[in-house]
């Protein structure tokens, strides 16, 4: 079974940087992909980016393209370095596993970790 958990949130003034991190365990997650997706209260989680190991590239949703880099370097951690960083960036910070690679849907997702906060302030 496959367990991932977050860290790295926290407050950071408008233009400032963070980066949140994601490690995962189970013996299948070098097969699996990797993705950060977000969500504000009372909207829907929405994706981010998304990375692989042994298949399947590096995708960021265009809000993000340029500001955030995911990165993997190693198959059970990834890490999302957000710069630039805008107060509607705020939200709880997800990661999750998929077997599509690229895939920027939630439902194709699975093994949710608790999230980590993120607050950017004006």
């Amino acid at each position: 079974q496959v367990q991932v958990e977050e860290s790295g949130g926290g407050t950071v003034e408008t233009g400032g940087s963070l980066t949140l991190s994601c490690a995962a365990s189970g013996r299948t997650i070098s097969s699996l992909s990797m993705g950060w997706f977000r969500q504000v209260p009372g909207r829907e989680r929405e994706f981010v980016a998304t990375i692989g190991w042994s298949s399947g590239g590096i995708y960021y949703a265009d809000s993000v393209k340029g500001r955030f880099t995911i990165s993997r370097p190693s198959a059970s951690m990834a890490y999302l370095q957000m710069n630039s960083l805008k107060p509607e960036d705020t939200a709880i910070y997800y990661c999750a596993t998929t077997t599509y690679p690229g895939s920027s849907m939630v439902g194709r997702y699975k093994n949710w970790g608790q999230g980590t906060q993120v607050t950017v302030s004006s």
